[in-house]
């Protein structure tokens, strides 16, 4: 086998990158990759760790790649952030780099153990943030501005693995971010958890116990109180927040409305009940291909013709604090 089919499967199995270590065990020499990264046909994504270029001209081609493949290897998650001769490189690869470039006991934590846990709510950024142990000298890394090093006080427990990257549990996330994040963020971050069923209801009360004492805690314990797992994204999280602090708080979220023969006409995100309103928030991924529209259009002509109103908001909305309670209190205070 040679040394570019031992990287390829190496990278193959982290995300597409590789260290400097592994390349040199499958038998390329420093100089080697040093080459490979001047020349742009590697991309360096930390200290001593690359994302390789694969490529058909096989070894020793003008990718300088593995022979057989005919095209970029697959890196798994395609929402990754700056771009490697292959493409875009993957958030994943990048915290993978991060936390492999700061040697044994970093891990993962913050806005970038959110994302690895799959949970929505902050705004998406190119810094990864890692944490290396408190009884070792804190890293400088001025080179690498989208790193940010932290030192983190860990208990036992913290600390799992997401794909082999170590990175600080459900919880211990959870906790971290809401004592750093405003309002809306905070419970959005929550109500994804929540909905996604990594966090449970009496997960909320440990949180409450974690975060005692700590900077941000008195707010924190009102974004727990805030929490509702029915929210299916941080849109309708933000849309009911506005309601609820326009004095218009919706008195069910998922509201189900079926007819006499109790067939199911649709499920509007935020309900009131008594004046048969519904409120969607239509993000502009679900939302948006002409499959989504054309549903969309045909369950709110069932509404309609169930008797119920139908309001849509999109994330532009809930920017302005006033709009969204002003368009509920409107159509509540108006008679149908």
């Amino acid at each position: 086998m040679t040394p570019f089919e031992l990287i390829h499967q190496v990278a193959a199995r982290q995300d597409g990158m590789i260290t400097l270590a592994q390349a040199q065990a499958a038998g390329l020499s420093r100089d080697q990759v040093r080459q490979l990264w001047r020349s742009g046909r590697w991309t360096r994504l930390a200290r001593g760790c690359f994302a390789p270029a694969f490529s058909p001209s096989g070894p020793g081609g003008p990718a300088f790649g593995l022979s057989g493949l005919s095209g970029p290897v697959s890196l798994g998650d395609s929402g990754g952030l700056g771009v490697g001769p292959g493409g875009p490189v993957p958030t994943r690869a990048r915290v993978r780099a991060a936390v492999a470039s700061l040697g044994p006991g970093a891990f993962a934590v913050l806005d970038t153990a959110l994302e690895l846990h799959g949970i929505a709510g902050l705004r998406r950024s190119s810094t990864v943030h890692v944490s290396v142990p408190v009884d070792r000298p804190r890293p400088q890394r001025d080179s690498d501005p989208a790193l940010t090093v932290h030192q983190l006080t860990t208990a036992p427990g913290d600390i799992v693995r997401v794909a082999g990257i170590p990175v600080t549990s459900v919880l211990r996330t959870v906790t971290d971010v809401i004592l750093r994040q405003d309002r809306y963020p905070a419970v959005s971050v929550l109500d994804s958890a929540l909905n996604r069923g990594v966090l449970t209801p009496g997960d909320l009360f440990t949180a409450g116990v974690l975060i005692r004492g700590r900077r941000g805690a008195v707010a924190a314990r009102g974004y727990l109180r805030e929490a509702d797992g029915r929210a299916q994204s941080p849109l309708e999280t933000r849309s009911r927040l506005r309601c609820v602090d326009g004095g218009v708080p919706p008195d069910t979220l998922q509201l189900q409305v079926r007819d006499e023969d109790g067939h199911l006409l649709g499920v509007g995100d935020l309900g009131w009940r008594a004046a048969r309103l519904i409120a969607e928030a239509d993000g502009a991924g679900p939302h948006s291909s002409p499959e989504a529209l054309l549903a969309d259009r045909r369950r709110q002509n069932r509404l309609v013709n169930a008797g119920w109103r139908v309001l849509r908001f999109t994330w532009s909305d809930t920017l302005n604090p006033d709009y969204i309670p002003w368009t509920v209190r409107q159509a509540l205070s108006t008679p149908h």
